[in-house]
């Protein structure tokens, strides 16, 4: 058939759409009954329409289709982590991070019989050293011209978790300087923000300002090719909020681009998406297997590059084969049994969520030029602006939470009060808070549920 049959109907524009709503409705207040208000500060419409758009967004800076299966790893020692890696690789495992604690962990024994040119590698580190970044580089590239091998090195994020430098401000820049110069790469850990309470706006407006203070620094000391090959990683924390974190992913590459041309930086960057901390809990846990379900799919439809996911027993339970493989299980049905991977960039074309990503890059973008305009997010986090905005975020949140009108189910609503756990805590699932002298009040993270399953263990 060479005509389409919806000619014959009439179109009907959002005008049209809400008086038909407002009549059905039978008197009822528009705004009070259908708009959804929330902490971000955006009002959620029952609908949403093609011609509230000025033009179609460019939704060409999201074209990810591929997505790696991730498996965390703590590096305690290079043998055991080596196998645990070659295990997980072999049950589906696409991308590997080490989260490395110490130098004295061995490139030869760490990445042995692993093929880094089909498996990529992301290193974390709870420490500051060129030599062993170096001594990662020159045995990777030994072994493998065609490694995928990323260092993440953010010392800015050390300063906002821990409260103090690696060493101190010029001597943690001079190496973050040298590593970035022979890598071409840095990361940005915006998972503390969202840990800590912070809004979807904040996150990225502070995510932007936070690698801002980078490019700042680097910006005179990489060549005009180096800038265009420039390998940013943001790493970033996904609550339910469904279509929410699906924007928010969404958001983040636009503002980047939007940032980077303004540098002659290279303006695709890559993103690595795990769930939250925040809304886990430890009574009925199996309930953090559907948590973790919706968030990895938020993650993966707003276009991340590699996704890792935490077990449903991460908070309480050493690191165990178990947990691991449900978690990783949990994305193989996702790519290879729900076919994640076979859509290009499936959320093009939903009004609702092309309207939210343009509302957190706008909102996010304003923040973002404040907190330039005020002496920049390295000043905001010395003067304790950054930290008190995320408090009273925080605070907000733990209000709706203690009011049960954000729901944690099995926790603050509908809890199985016959479930005991304070037999069952490998390790504290509470926050630790750390006595050391800082030199900058630090970013906490806290979990929503702690108070209340601190009360419940007191009465077990």
């Amino acid at each position: 058939m060479s005509n389409s049959l919806f000619s014959d109907f009439e179109g009907v524009s959002s005008k049209g759409w809400k008086q038909k709503i407002q009549v059905d409705l039978k008197g009822a207040d528009y705004n009070d009954t259908l708009i959804w208000k929330n902490n971000e500060g955006i009002d959620v419409k029952p609908f949403y329409h093609s011609d509230e758009f000025e033009s179609l967004p460019d939704t060409s800076i999201n074209p990810k289709t591929t997505w790696a299966i991730s498996q965390f790893i703590q590096v305690n020692t290079a043998k055991d982590s080596n196998l645990k890696a070659i295990d997980a690789i072999s049950r589906g495992a696409e991308n590997i991070i080490f989260h490395i604690k110490a130098d004295h962990i061995t490139p030869e024994e760490l990445f042995k019989n692993i093929d880094l040119s089909a498996v990529s590698i992301d290193i974390k580190c709870d420490f500051l050293s060129e030599e062993f970044t170096q001594k990662i580089l020159d045995y990777t590239h030994h072994i493998s011209n065609g490694s995928q091998v990323t260092i993440h090195t953010d010392i800015i994020g050390n300063l906002a978790q821990t409260g103090n430098w690696y060493a101190n401000l010029k001597g943690d820049h001079i190496k973050f300087e040298a590593i970035v110069k022979s890598t071409n790469q840095f990361s940005i850990d915006l998972d503390l923000y969202q840990n800590a309470g912070a809004t979807i706006i904040q996150q990225l407006a502070y995510g932007l300002a936070h690698c801002n203070e980078y490019l700042n620094s680097i910006d005179k000391i990489l060549t005009k090719d180096a800038k265009t090959s420039l390998y940013v990683t943001f790493c970033t924390a996904i609550s339910s909020n469904y279509f929410f974190e699906i924007a928010k992913i969404r958001a983040l590459r636009l503002l980047w681009s939007t940032l980077a041309a303004e540098y002659g930086i290279n303006t695709d960057c890559r993103i690595i998406s795990t769930p939250s901390k925040r809304n886990k809990t430890i009574y009925d846990y199996n309930v953090n297997m559907l948590r973790t379900t919706t968030e990895c799919m938020s993650a993966i439809l707003g276009g991340t590059d590699v996704v890792y996911n935490l077990p449903y027993d991460v908070l309480f339970h050493e690191s165990n084969e178990f947990g691991d493989r449900i978690a990783r299980n949990q994305l193989l049905v996702l790519k290879n049994e729900s076919y994640f991977d076979k859509v290009n960039n499936a959320a093009d074309g939903a009004y609702y969520i092309e309207n939210i990503t343009k509302q957190f890059a706008e909102k996010a973008l304003l923040l973002f030029k404040d907190i330039e305009e005020q002496g920049g997010f390295l000043s905001q986090l010395k003067e304790g602006t950054i930290q008190r905005k995320i408090k009273e975020s925080a605070t907000k949140e733990q209000a709706n939470f203690n009011a049960e009108e954000l729901v944690l189910l099995g926790t603050n609503k509908h809890p199985n009060l016959a479930d005991k756990m304070k037999n069952d805590l490998e390790v504290s699932p509470f926050l630790k808070v750390n006595k050391r002298k800082t030199l900058i009040e630090p970013i906490i993270q806290k979990r929503l549920s702690e108070n209340l399953e601190i009360n419940r263990l007191n009465k077990e």
